[in-house]
């Protein structure tokens, strides 16, 4: 996680700042807007440019490189799950997180939040740690407030299979082999389509998700839950686009046996 680390932040901050305004770029106006001395951005960009995250003609001319916008999409997205994290679990419950308690607890006892499967659990390891509102028992919903911390979360991947309409064969013509393959390790699965509803059944998969399936992959991810998606080809392309607008990462696998 990005804001465990000081200097991966300041990489972060200096990237960000460089591909706003490159290729002309003044360390002071950097070190200006981000808090620390120019001789600061300068050794940090002398490790960005070592780590080919930036590219420099030598004349103080600066470029993110891919690597360094991939990098940088890679943490932003990291911030996003975090700050999605902050505003609908944490604020909007007016500072206190609702987790479920993996053992006996009394009111005023030091717990530890940790994030599995999408769910919140209070127990005795983790990153986070907080102090129960009240009494309760093994599996019963507890209030944790006085929070301090950061919860991490796993690297997301979206797996989206494609099913063609039933006009093209529907499930008679996907690849089971495939769709087995993929289904694999996914802890969270979504069927968009009824050719792909029976395209799942026909490998005893009943999916997590049927409708608005859409959203709830999104919520999901930014619970650090993998998904498959399994989704009859006409319903993709806005599948697709609503995942690009929150930055998540995805791979399309056409399940047709045409075309697999």
């Amino acid at each position: 996680m990005i804001l465990r680390s000081k200097k991966e932040i300041t990489k972060f901050q200096i990237l960000v700042e460089i591909a706003g305004h490159q290729p002309d770029v003044m360390q002071k106006e950097i070190a200006s807007r981000i808090g620390i001395t120019p001789q600061a951005v300068s050794e940090y960009i002398k490790d960005l440019v070592r780590e080919g995250f930036l590219y420099s003609d030598g004349r103080v001319r600066y470029r993110v490189t891919k690597s360094g916008v991939e990098w940088v999409l890679e943490r932003a997205i990291e911030l996003k799950k975090y700050a999605h994290f902050v505003m609908e679990d944490i604020v909007s419950h007016v500072s206190v997180a609702t987790a479920i308690a993996r053992k006996r607890f009394s009111r005023g006892d030091a717990v530890s939040l940790m994030m599995e499967n999408g769910l919140l659990y209070a127990g005795e390891d983790g990153f986070v740690t907080g102090i129960t509102i009240s009494d309760a028992d093994d599996g019963e919903d507890v209030g944790v407030t006085d929070l301090k911390g950061m919860i991490g979360f796993p690297p997301v991947n979206i797996t989206i299979c494609k099913v063609p309409r039933v006009e093209k064969g529907g499930s008679r013509s996907v690849d089971y082999e495939m769709l087995k393959e993929r289904s694999q390790n996914k802890p969270y699965i979504a069927a968009i389509g009824v050719e792909a509803l029976v395209s799942l059944r026909k490998i005893s998969i009943q999916p997590n998700i049927l409708f608005g399936a859409k959203e709830s992959v999104v919520e999901a991810a930014f619970h650090g839950l993998s998904s498959l998606v399994v989704s009859v080809d006409e319903e993709v392309p806005g599948l697709l686009n609503r995942l690009e607008s929150e930055g998540l990462n995805y791979e399309v696998i056409d399940l047709g046996k045409s075309g697999a």
